[in-house]
């Protein structure tokens, strides 16, 4: 059975698309259509359930999806276990977006810089999808907020950062932070997000009910909509928050309890630990 057949399954499990999974894997519609033929011949069932453009897992695939995964993972590692010092292969990294557009990029170019034989593949998401990801050993760390609940023995996190909360609203406004919260149209960051829970903490503590606008888990867009004119919001200050909310108001609220801390989180037993301690090094961990 060929790995890269598996591969292909795999990519259009996650895209609910041939045509999405082509596109990934650089080949075409037909020929990946083709690899699901094969798979399905050699298992003897049927493993994609097609209607229009989508293809969507059969009851079987999804239970023989876990181990495919394994074993396209195990394929990808046998790179990592002729290198001597352990630095070749792929290094899958989840991160948020301000972790995306902040400590990554930076870090990225010294990861490379230590580790030339080894490539990053980052992938984008909230805190709760890309620790799910982490679990199923689908990347090998996750840059995310740090969970709010203790963490199952086999993963350990490692402190990045800390972003305190800030209020952020429109620019030319002079109120007090409580003033503006009352007044204007709040942007809430989700507090259903990891995220977004000191927000909501801080409100509750200092009995303010402000008049929600919208919420949101995005907190390039919420500063944006504040930038606009749209009302006020109480975000972490994280790297880069300046590119998006420019002339803002800018005002900290204290209290370090409401501070985000952004985190990265890890197999304690992991395959790449060697790339993994290079990227530790690369973020600036202790």
């Amino acid at each position: 059975m060929e790995i890269r057949y598996l591969k292909s399954l795999i990519a259009v499990v996650d895209s609910g698309s041939i045509a999405e999974a082509a596109r990934s894997e650089h080949l075409t519609a037909a020929a990946i259509g083709q690899r699901v033929q094969v798979l399905e011949r050699e298992l003897g069932f049927a493993l994609l359930s097609r209607s229009g453009h989508s293809a969507q897992p059969t009851q079987a695939c999804t239970l023989l999806l876990p181990r495919a995964r394994r074993l396209v993972r195990e394929a990808a590692l046998l790179q990592a276990d002729a290198s001597v010092d352990g630095l070749r292969g792929t290094l899958r990294i989840g991160a948020v977006s301000t972790v995306l557009t902040g400590l990554l990029p930076r870090a990225l170019r010294a990861f490379s810089q230590a580790a030339p034989d080894a490539k990053a593949q980052i992938v984008p998401g909230t805190s709760r999808e890309l620790f799910r990801l982490l679990q199923t050993g689908e990347i090998d760390a996750a840059l995310i907020v740090e969970p709010p609940f203790a963490l199952p023995r086999m993963l350990r996190a490692v402190h990045l950062r800390q972003e305190p909360l800030v209020l952020l609203a429109p620019p030319g406004t002079h109120a007090g932070p409580e003033t503006l919260l009352r007044e204007l149209p709040y942007i809430r960051y989700d507090p259903n997000a990891w995220g977004g829970r000191h927000a909501a903490a801080w409100l509750a503590d200092h009995a303010i009910a402000p008049t929600v606008l919208c919420d949101l888990d995005a907190l390039e867009a919420i500063a944006m909509l504040v930038a606009d004119g749209m009302g006020v919001s109480l975000v972490p200050q994280w790297m880069g928050i300046e590119r998006f909310a420019g002339a803002c108001l800018n005002a900290p609220m204290a209290g370090a309890a409401y501070a985000r801390q952004i985190v990265m989180v890890r197999a304690v037993d992991a395959d790449s630990a060697q790339m993994l301690a290079v990227l530790e090094t690369a973020l600036g961990v202790a």
